[in-house]
């Protein structure tokens, strides 16, 4: 029988949203901005990372102008950006069923915020990295999401596609989800749930 839960986390790139050509039109614009010699598929291999961590990964020095010019290109290529099927759909039916749902991203909260209002997506709540709280797999974001939620009786799990995503689960303590859909490329441990379509997540409410 399978497990069921009162709060569900979701990451945003690669398991609600397929922005894989908006990342690959915004690194190939800054690379030759700012002449880096990483390949797209050297940065998409850190995808999950905060932007910094991922240039550090990369063995380049993180700078905010690259960081910004980043960011404004995928502002630029925002149309690019698409939800994965049935996202909607099953995200209502969150809603309809009174259980809450938060937003846990490596993405920065403007273009968070910019995506989530223009699909009309309305989380409990949305956690970026910021100041004093460090991007995955730390678990910081995973549990101020948590108390946020203020339920009592908590059964949560984080829905990801990553095995950044998975180590964060983890190392907060809670049920992993792994949407087979997104961006990961390495094989997850056998024991692992997982979700082949968004609308899979019906059977764990």
């Amino acid at each position: 029988m399978k497990k069921k839960y009162n709060f569900f986390i979701f990451d945003l790139d690669g398991v609600i949203f397929d922005s894989k050509k908006n990342m690959f039109l915004s690194w190939e614009a800054t690379k030759h901005k700012f002449r880096l010699k990483a390949t797209f598929e050297s940065y998409f291999q850190n995808i999950g990372k905060p932007f910094d961590d991922i240039m550090k990964s990369l063995n380049v020095q993180p700078s905010k102008k690259i960081a910004n010019c980043y960011k404004e290109n995928s502002l630029k290529y925002i149309s690019r950006i698409k939800l994965y099927p049935n996202v909607i759909k099953i995200l209502n039916l969150l809603n309809k069923k009174k259980i809450k749902f938060s937003i846990v991203t490596s993405k920065d909260r403007v273009r968070t915020l910019f995506l989530l209002n223009k699909f009309k997506i309305i989380p409990y709540s949305v956690h970026c990295p910021r100041k004093n709280i460090l991007g995955e797999p730390n678990p910081d974001m995973l549990i101020s999401a948590i108390k946020k939620s203020k339920l009592k009786n908590i059964k949560t799990c984080y829905v990801g596609d990553t095995h950044i995503d998975r180590k964060a689960a983890k190392n907060a303590k809670i049920d992993f989800i792994f949407a087979s859909y997104g961006y990961e490329l390495q094989r997850m441990p056998k024991n692992t749930i997982y979700i082949n379509n968004f609308k899979d997540l019906k059977s764990y409410m």
